[in-house]
């Protein structure tokens, strides 16, 4: 068949085929994807499709009827077992199907609990397909026990969740507070008072011991001794870029896979794009997991494939939302040294600075501190701290 064949139908491949015929690509396009429904939003699969307010269709990123209207082959429910780089062709079983121009989009998996300590007991669930939030679905009742292991976006988003749905929410962290990985801890404190006053039991430095019970989880044994009864448990503690068909097709593999600035990996008929993907960034390299980085690092691959021969230029945002507030981040924070602080009561953001230079922001129910913020940091422009830490200055005197 040849033409372009792309494994993963998350957000980045799913991106990358709309991309490649939106921009006059004639040739072949098939999209496999292992699960058996078309490619779909994860970020409200844990919020608004948990709870009932959001409808499957809803998810879905196009209509199902838009792959065959557009001449994409999406194929789904389908495992591919290997890559065959001499022939060009990918290995599904049996069948084969060749290609021009292969791209990886498959995206990230979750880590679980080892078996262990309990992690394969019935009511242990991971937060990342809809088929992970249908089997919680039945489980989110008022009164419930929810254990949450993992202070990261993904288990206070969860504890959210469960906390708006009146649940008795334990969260524990093995780390010294909640996002000390990700944020500052002005933000980890934001949130850890947030959660507090819907009632969540935030536990910190204290880790997950063993899940007790016989084929259904009802308990945990924490690393400080406490044990807690619990009627289901969430896992939150991260997640691992999923590089197996690239590592066994002798593709080179750097947190996760090796990609130039245009995205080809170390075989040049193969591309990669997405939360699999790492690419060069200043004196070394980046894996982003977010859905703005799959879909630009997607376009630019779709593009590059056209011939366009483009860098990929990561311009990083993210959000998160709890409750009634709304998180929006840009810029990346590593490396910062200071924080500076603006307090508008309900709008909050928190400046990352190394140096005089800035870095990054989160902004909780601060839209204009996230535009302003981004605008300068895509630009590679700063920002005065008198200014910012002034909640009553007007913030756009800083684009000028």
């Amino acid at each position: 068949m040849s033409g372009v064949v792309v494994i993963g139908a998350g957000q980045a491949g799913a991106s990358l085929v709309a991309k490649l015929r939106s921009e006059g690509y004639e040739g072949p396009i098939t999209l496999i994807g292992e699960e058996p429904v078309p490619p779909y939003q994860r970020p409200p699969l844990s919020k608004k499709y948990l709870l009932g307010e959001m409808a499957l269709e809803r998810l879905y990123l196009r209509p199902e009827s838009y792959y065959a209207e557009t001449g994409i082959d999406l194929r789904l429910g389908l495992r591919v077992t290997g890559i065959d780089r001499a022939a060009r062709e990918v290995v599904m079983g049996e069948a084969r199907l060749s290609y021009e121009h292969l791209v990886l989009t498959t995206g990230s998996r979750p880590r679980h609990l080892p078996a262990a300590i309990g992690g394969d007991l019935g009511g242990v669930h991971v937060v990342r397909t809809l088929a992970d939030v249908d089997a919680m679905a039945p489980g989110f009742r008022p009164g419930a026990r929810v254990l949450i292991v993992g202070g990261g976006y993904i288990g206070l988003e969860a504890a959210a969740v469960a906390a708006s749905r009146g649940m008795q929410v334990v969260l524990v962290e093995m780390a010294p507070r909640i996002l000390q990985r990700v944020a500052a801890k002005e933000t980890s404190d934001y949130f850890r008072a947030l959660h507090g006053r819907h009632g969540v039991d935030i536990r910190e430095g204290v880790g997950l011991e063993r899940l007790l019970g016989d084929d259904q989880v009802s308990g945990a044994r924490l690393s400080d001794g406490t044990e807690l009864a619990v009627d289901m448990v969430i896992v939150g503690v991260g997640i691992v870029p999923d590089t197996a068909l690239a590592e066994a097709a002798g593709l080179a593999i750097d947190n996760g896979i090796a990609v130039d600035a245009q995205g080809r990996t170390s075989d040049p008929a193969i591309w990669a794009a997405g939360d699999c993907a790492s690419f060069p960034h200043g004196e070394g390299r980046l894996r982003l997991e977010s859905v703005p980085n799959a879909i630009d690092m997607a376009d630019c691959v779709a593009g590059n494939i056209l011939g366009r021969g483009v860098d990929y230029v990561p311009k990083p945002w993210f959000w998160s939302d709890q409750y009634d507030v709304k998180l929006q981040i840009t810029g990346l924070s590593t490396g910062y040294d200071r924080i500076v602080t603006r307090d508008g009561g309900a709008a909050v953001s928190f400046w990352y600075y190394r140096g005089d230079q800035l870095l990054a922001v989160d902004a909780m129910n601060d839209p204009r501190a996230y535009m302003v913020g981004k605008r300068l940091i895509d630009a590679g422009k700063s920002a005065d701290p008198a200014v910012v830490a002034d909640a009553g200055a007007d913030l756009k005197v800083l684009l000028g």
